[in-house]
């Protein structure tokens, strides 16, 4: 393998990591739909199981202990912040090549929640 084909391979990717990067990172900050769960109405639930659990039966410990654990790890994922405009950086730099290797349109991209702008600023266009 010529060190040519080496360097295509570590720019794909390069290009891949930061393509998947971004895509994820708008995924996780996604809007979802319904009321919103906020880490102090997570931490209120946390209290109501500490609250109950030494009265609770063997099943119902079992499942308040797997609750308490998904909350106290959606408490973390929500407090924990996403540098989303390096990401995006990333992704404007990498997409074009990206799509032109992969044959992605723009249709697709937008589907899957890139920004018109993004997408402008990576130089990819509708045509």
């Amino acid at each position: 393998m010529s060190d040519e084909h080496k360097a295509a391979l570590a720019e794909g990717r390069t290009q891949g990591r930061a393509v998947r990067a971004y895509l994820e990172a708008l995924e996780a900050n996604r809007p979802r739909r319904g009321r919103k769960r906020t880490p102090e109405s997570m931490r209120a639930r946390i209290d109501k199981i500490d609250a109950s659990i030494d009265e609770a039966d063997a099943m119902s410990r079992l499942h308040m202990v797997q609750e308490r654990l998904d909350l106290v790890a959606a408490i973390e994922a929500a407090e924990a912040t996403v540098d989303l405009a390096g990401l995006e950086d990333g992704f404007v730099a990498a997409a074009a090549p990206y799509s032109d290797r992969k044959n992605i349109s723009y249709a697709a991209w937008r589907e899957v929640g890139v920004s018109a702008e993004v997408l402008k600023r990576a130089g990819i266009t509708r045509s």
